[in-house]
């Protein structure tokens, strides 16, 4: 153990895991971006077209709730299967980086989605209505009120998305994404390369705790400047 975590730091290693690491860093970014442009208006809008929300449409509300549900409960691992023929019809492909992201944010959209709207849910609707009062229109509502106020739960929610993505690309390498999960089956299970498994399990973890520690200042940061003002 003492020699394959040693040799885990070795030349021949990082060789692999070098390339597999920039393949994890480009679908956590582009599955980041699409996650959360996608997840932030599917949260949105289900908070608006609630019962009591600012533009009430129950019937929508009840699909579009019940599609965000019936895709949370379902393991990532189904979704990745059911999304790789999109993702061929998509882009081209079904297999590599590229194709997985389709899947990736099929995963990842609707579990932020429903973490953007529980933050945003914790704003006092007062806000709302006292800026509605004094002639707001809803667009401004949302940009100016509701958006603001919950961005400091908004990054943290984010954060614990972007951590869950990181996860859901080491999943998506068993199904031909490429990236450090990819390499921790392929060569750390399958061939017994333990110090590959290691090298490939300390490149997650730092991409974790770097995830982690961006978002946790970034809202800390944002909390600060409102106490000062």
């Amino acid at each position: 153990m003492i020699a394959a975590l040693r040799n885990a730091f070795s030349a021949e290693v990082w060789g692999i895991v070098a390339p597999a690491a920039v393949q994890t860093l480009y679908m956590t970014a582009l599955t980041t971006l699409l996650t959360g442009a996608f997840g932030l208006a599917l949260g949105v809008a289900l908070v608006l077209t609630d019962r009591d929300g600012l533009s009430p449409l129950p019937a929508f509300n009840a699909v579009a709730g019940g599609i965000v549900n019936a895709l949370r409960s379902m393991p990532a691992v189904i979704i990745i299967i059911l999304t790789l023929p999109l993702s061929r019809l998509v882009i081209g492909v079904s297999y590599g980086p590229k194709a997985c992201v389709v899947a990736l944010a099929a995963t990842c959209v609707p579990m932020f989605a429903r973490l953007a709207e529980n933050s945003i849910l914790e704003v006092p609707k007062g806000k709302f209505e006292a800026a509605q009062a004094m002639g707001a229109k809803k667009r401004d509502v949302v940009l100016k009120v509701m958006l603001p106020e919950a961005l400091p739960n908004l990054v943290r929610s984010f954060t614990v998305a972007a951590v869950a993505i990181v996860s859901a690309t080491a999943l998506a390498g068993s199904f031909g994404a490429g990236g450090l999960g990819d390499v921790a089956v392929r060569y750390g299970y399958q061939r017994f390369r333990v110090d590959m498994l290691i090298a490939s399990v300390l490149s997650l973890a730092l991409l974790v705790n770097l995830i982690q520690l961006a978002g946790g200042g970034i809202a800390k940061r944002i909390l600060k400047k409102r106490c000062l003002l």
